[in-house]
């Protein structure tokens, strides 16, 4: 079985990290196939959103596995596969992966059905909108293993978050509830577990019937515009506007609300 299932319905992208037994823990081959299929679904039109979950009900994803993925980076473990070696032999693996230095404009909802640890956190942190399960914990516990994260949450965290909120989850390696997580901002809803997927699917949906080209463009332009002064982030936007108004979606949309029947958005 594949480390990582990846399934289309109804132009939604379903990304379910597959090692239930060690809790969804990051493997290379896991890394590469996320890498590869975040780069898929960015080039596939047709997918107007995206989900990533974990499998089963313990964990969405625990970070990078320790008896695998660590040792390799460090060193302590030779490279065995082609995963191993791609790992060590492409820099872009990891960094596409966590979504890291890669421009993902599709839309990215988190559904956490469990422990969201460490590289697991760092991914979370690159999507846009995150149902979490009631008995979900999240934590960056890297500093207490001697390693600090390193694939985006010391850069997202306190962007995300009060910096001295930030600064207590890095440095002490605690974990925090869904609930704190929500009070926190970190988390859009806290559902019971067995309800996660289906309120992720039910946004998954309502975006995905959304004009694409809107949806993108408005994802690209928010996060060009982070940390920009104001007069560079209208300058953003009104390129995002030209692109919008250019399209046939930016037409069909006003007809079809006037002819009073749903829109057909093509994505372009």
């Amino acid at each position: 079985m594949s480390p990582l299932l990846f399934e289309r319905r109804e132009g939604v992208a379903i990304l379910t990290l597959n090692r239930p037994e060690a809790r969804n823990a990051i493997s290379p081959e896991m890394a590469c196939r996320l890498a590869d299929a975040f780069y898929e679904i960015e080039q596939d039109n047709d997918i107007r959103c995206v989900i990533l979950t974990g499998a089963g009900d313990r964990a969405f994803c625990a970070g990078g596995d320790l008896a695998l993925m660590l040792p390799l980076m460090t060193g302590a473990r030779a490279p065995q596969d082609d995963w191993d070696r791609r790992v060590l032999n492409d820099p872009t693996v990891m960094d596409r992966s966590a979504l890291r230095r890669f421009e993902m404009t599709t839309p990215l909802i988190a559904a956490i059905n469990g422990h969201c640890l460490a590289g697991g956190m760092e991914t979370m942190l690159a999507t846009d909108i995150r149902v979490a399960a009631d008995h979900a914990t999240f934590g960056l516990p890297e500093a207490k293993r001697g390693l600090i994260p390193f694939a985006g949450a010391l850069v997202r965290l306190p962007r995300q978050m009060s910096h001295c909120r930030a600064m207590e989850l890095l440095l002490t390696g605690d974990t925090i509830t869904a609930a704190e997580a929500q009070a926190a901002g970190l988390v859009n809803h806290v559902v019971p577990g067995a309800e996660v997927f289906d309120r992720a699917w039910d946004i998954a949906r309502r975006i995905a019937a959304n004009g694409p080209v809107a949806t993108r463009q408005i994802k690209r332009t928010t996060l060009a515009a982070s940390g920009r002064t104001l007069s560079e982030g209208y300058a953003l936007e009104d390129a995002a506007r030209e692109v919008v108004m250019a399209s046939e979606d930016a037409r069909e949309g006003p007809r079809a609300f006037m002819e009073k029947r749903p829109a057909r958005f093509r994505g372009r």
